[in-house]
């Protein structure tokens, strides 16, 4: 598979902070209204619009106007192609293992 590494540096970058994985963590359940998060994580409302932003930016999260408030909701297929970027990192590793074996074998020449 080709990736856009920009891209996940993107995602990994958002996922480096402590706020933005709880509120990953409680979208996964449904779509919450700003309200609701600002309830459950202690920080001001600019404060939530910039951790939003970050993960709306990176495709982890979409955001929908309702009246005067914001619902967000977690977009399942992107966390569904980072894990399988993961798992495809983890398979390349174990490729390049079996390179390392044969570079050993050369080294006993």
């Amino acid at each position: 598979m080709n990736y856009s590494y920009a891209e996940y540096a993107l995602i990994f970058k958002a996922l480096t902070d402590e706020t933005r994985l709880k509120i990953l963590n409680m979208l996964s359940d449904n779509e919450l209204c700003a309200c609701n998060i600002l309830d459950e994580v202690n920080i001001t409302q600019p404060t939530l619009s910039y951790h939003m932003k970050m993960l709306i930016a990176c495709d982890l999260v979409s955001a929908r106007k309702d009246g005067s408030w914001m619902k967000y909701t977690l977009k399942n297929n992107k966390i569904l192609e980072l894990k399988d970027f993961l798992l495809e990192i983890n398979k390349t590793k174990d490729n390049l293992s079996k390179d390392d074996e044969r570079c050993n074998s050369n080294k006993k020449l």
